[in-house]
C-alpha cells in the first residue's frame, strides 16, 4: 500500500496579513491557531517583508534523531532525542543563479577556483607525505566521472577524479558549463565558500540537529523524508541513482550518459515545505564530523532531550585508510544524485557522512537557515 502523507496546511505570509493557501481545499473562514497543535505541519512560507523571503519556518521541537534501522550505518546509531529551537530554512539548495548573484556583488573567488594551499591538503594525508611539486597543486574539484563497465564497489578512485580546472560554473571541468541550469544547486563549493555565502546572505549553516528535524518534516523515523516506502504508487521522490535502470557507477553512452543534478524542487515538498531535502546534491551542515557522536550523546539523551546541539568540537573519522582519524572534517547531510540501493543509501533523513571542508565536489551543495522570529500563527482551517 502506498504511503500517504499527512495533508499541509500552507501559509504566505505577506505584509502585516496572514493569507492561507490551502494544499488541499478547504472551509473559506479565518481562524485563530487553537490551543492545540494540529496533528499535520502547517507549511509556512516566508514573504520578504515581515519574515524571511522563500524561506520555510521549522518550529521548535523534540525528536528522535539518528536511526536504529536495519539500514542505518554505524554512524548513524544508536536514535536519541534531541530538543531544537525554531529556525527558517531555505526551501531549496542554493540555486547557481543565487551563487552567481553573490559572486556579482562580491568578486568572491571560490576554492575550486584557487591553487590548493599545501597546509590544508597535508593534513587530509597519511603523515610525512611529501609535498608535491607546484606544478600538481592546481586550481580544480572532485568530479564524479564514473566508469564505462561494471566495477567492484570497494575503491571509489575508480569514479572520482581530481579535475583542473572544475569549478561552480563547470562542475564536471573545462568542457561543462551550469549554463541553462540556473536553477539547479550550486556544486563544486567548499565549506569555506557556504560560509562566505552565509556571512552575504545574513544567514547560516544549520546544525546537524536542525537539518534532520527539518529533514524529517514531522514524520517521526520515518526511513524517507516522505514516508516508509521508497516509491508510494511507483513514483521516484527524490533524485537519486536508479540501479533499476543501470549499474552503479556506470555512465557509458550505452548506459545513458552521464547523471548529475535536477533543478531545485522538482519533487514534492516534505512537511514543512521543504524541496530535496534529500537527493539532488549532498548538503554541507556546520557541525564536525565525528563517527562516534552519536553514541557519546545517547547517555545524556536518555534522561532528557539534548537541547539545540552543535556538534562535537573536534572531527574524528576512523572510516578512510591512511587519512588521519583526527583530520579536519564536517559533516554532510542528505545524499545526493550518486546514492543507491547497491552502494549509498544517503538519501535518508539520518544518513551522515564526513567531508574535506577545502575539498569541493561535483555533488555537493548546500541550504541556510536564518534566526528571526517567528511567525504570528493563524491558518485557514481545512
Amino acid at each position: 500500500m502506498a504511503f500517504t502523507k499527512p495533508r499541509r496546511r500552507t501559509l504566505l505570509l505577506a505584509g502585516a496579513g496572514v493569507v492561507g493557501l490551502l494544499a488541499a481545499g478547504g472551509a473559506l473562514g479565518w481562524f485563530t491557531r487553537p490551543a492545540q497543535q494540529p496533528t499535520a505541519p502547517t507549511v509556512i512560507v516566508g514573504d520578504g517583508v515581515t519574515t524571511p523571503q522563500d524561506m520555510a519556518w521549522v518550529p521548535a521541537g523534540v525528536f528522535l534523531m539518528g536511526s536504529d534501522s536495519k539500514m542505518a550505518q554505524p554512524n548513524e546509531r544508536p536514535a536519541h532525542q534531541v530538543k531544537v529551537h525554531g529556525f527558517w530554512m531555505d526551501r531549496t539548495h542554493v540555486s547557481n543563479d543565487q551563487f552567481a548573484q553573490f559572486v556579482k556583488e562580491t568578486g568572491y573567488v571560490t576554492t575550486a577556483e584557487k591553487k590548493p594551499d599545501w597546509e590544508t591538503v597535508r593534513v587530509q594525508l597519511p603523515p610525512g607525505t611529501p609535498k608535491p611539486p607546484d606544478g600538481v597543486l592546481v586550481p580544480g574539484g572532485m568530479v564524479f566521472v564514473g566508469t564505462r563497465v561494471p566495477v567492484s564497489l570497494e575503491n571509489y578512485t575508480q569514479w572520482w577524479r581530481y579535475v583542473p580546472g572544475a569549478d561552480w560554473r563547470h562542475p564536471q571541468g573545462p568542457g561543462s558549463s551550469i549554463e541553462g541550469k540556473g536553477d539547479h544547486p550550486v556544486v563544486q563549493v567548499s565549506y569555506e565558500d557556504v560560509q562566505a555565502y552565509a556571512r552575504w546572505a545574513g544567514k547560516r549553516l544549520p546544525t546537524e540537529a536542525e537539518w534532520e528535524f527539518a529533514a524529517r518534516g514531522g514524520l517521526e523515523q520515518a526511513t524517507y523524508v516522505w514516508g516508509d516506502e521508497l516509491m508510494p504508487d511507483g513514483q521516484m521522490q527524490a533524485n537519486y541513482w536508479d540501479t533499476g535502470e543501470r549499474s552503479f557507477p556506470v555512465v557509458s553512452p550505452e548506459a545513458g550518459g552521464a547523471t548529475g543534478t535536477m533543478p531545485a524542487g522538482t519533487f514534492p515538498p516534505n512537511g514543512y515545505g521543504l524541496y530535496d531535502m534529500t537527493g539532488n546534491a549532498w548538503q554541507w551542515v556546520s557541525d564536525w564530523y565525528r563517527a562516534d557522536y552519536f553514541a557519546l550523546q545517547a547517555p545524556a539523551a536518555a534522561k532528557q532531550p539534548i537541547d539545540n546541539p552543535s556538534g562535537p568540537n573536534e572531527s574524528f573519522d576512523p572510516s578512510e585508510p591512511g587519512v588521519p582519524v583526527n583530520a579536519p572534517k564536517r559533516v554532510i547531510r542528505g545524499g545526493s544524485f550518486l546514492c543507491n540501493e547497491s552502494y549509498c543509501l544517503s538519501y535518508r533523513p539520518s544518513a551522515r557522512r564526513s567531508a574535506d571542508p577545502y575539498s569541493p565536489m561535483s555533488h555537493v551543495g548546500f541550504r541556510l537557515v536564518k534566526d528571526a522570529p517567528a511567525p504570528q500563527l493563524a491558518y485557514r482551517a481545512q
